[in-house]
């Protein structure tokens, strides 16, 4: 299969490609530059990889890239990491890119994206404040984004009650680490409040994402799908967390926090996509 990997350069594409690679699959990486010379990925190298480098704000570009390249699915990476301004800088890149990509790939018949959303259109810590109805946050959460970098994250619905032969994943990760990394964080709980703690390790994480490409009979449409650590960075119990600093979010009916169990309900993710967290 040929894979466009757009966002390639990024810490996220980074490991996609690599492990597209790794599947055998052919790859072409899309970005807006190329990589500094002091920090090209191995994979560069590689006779499967090509690399372009094309805006994606600009939607003929875009779409020019994608018939040339003859690609079979998508996984669009490409974005600003922040809500940056809050104004007009993560709107005018993130929206505009993720609508460009995804109408792309309805105008060439692409059936299959999967694409990169976050755990903040749960309005999580770039909201002015979480709105949390329960634990553990789960797909049927009310999405209530603020600020343009969540916004960003739900358009596939309109693309799909349009062209709904097309298949569209939208994989919501926490903070994607290593575990090295993951293990330096601070521990002091109150820094990591507003994201209620949570990580995905960054090959896991990516492996998510050719899991949502595979054939597959038990879904279709736009599905999301948190994609998460089963634990917190922490090693406090989760629901003495959970007593201190959201008392009033309730816990949904039949779930308990057991240990340093995460606050986000993957179990979807496992069900449908096969996905399940790999350290």
């Amino acid at each position: 299969m040929k894979l466009a990997v757009t966002g390639c350069n990024g810490s996220v594409g980074r490991r996609v490609v690599q492990a597209a690679l790794k599947r055998g699959y052919s790859v072409v990486g899309i970005d807006y530059k190329q990589a500094p010379l002091e920090d090209t990925p191995a994979f560069t190298s590689d006779p499967k990889f090509t690399f372009r480098e094309v805006d994606l704000k600009n939607y003929d570009k875009a779409l020019e890239a994608l018939r040339e390249e003859k690609a079979e699915a998508i996984v669009q990476l490409a974005a600003v990491r922040t809500p940056e301004d809050y104004v007009v800088v993560a709107h005018n890149t993130n929206v505009v890119i993720s609508w460009n990509i995804l109408r792309a790939a309805a105008e060439l018949g692409i059936k299959r994206v999967a694409q990169a959303s976050s755990v903040n259109v749960i309005t999580l810590v770039w909201s002015q404040g979480p709105i949390l109805d329960y634990f553990p946050l789960d797909e049927d959460h009310p999405c209530r984004p603020d600020e343009p970098y969540g916004l960003s994250k739900l358009q596939a619905d309109t693309i799909i009650r349009r062209y709904p032969f097309m298949r569209v994943a939208s994989l919501r990760l926490s903070w994607s680490l290593s575990n090295e990394f993951k293990d330096q964080l601070s521990k002091d709980p109150i820094q990591r409040k507003n994201d209620l703690w949570g990580w995905v390790n960054e090959d896991s994480g990516a492996e998510a994402f050719l899991l949502a490409l595979d054939d597959s009979d038990k879904w279709d449409g736009h599905e999301a799908f948190f994609i998460t650590a089963p634990d917190t960075v922490l090693k406090e119990e989760s629901e003495g967390l959970r007593q201190k600093f959201w008392p009033n979010v309730p816990m949904k009916q039949g779930k308990e926090l057991i240990g340093n169990q995460g606050f986000f309900d993957c179990s979807k993710a496992e069900r449908l996509l096969g996905w399940v967290h790999q350290y």
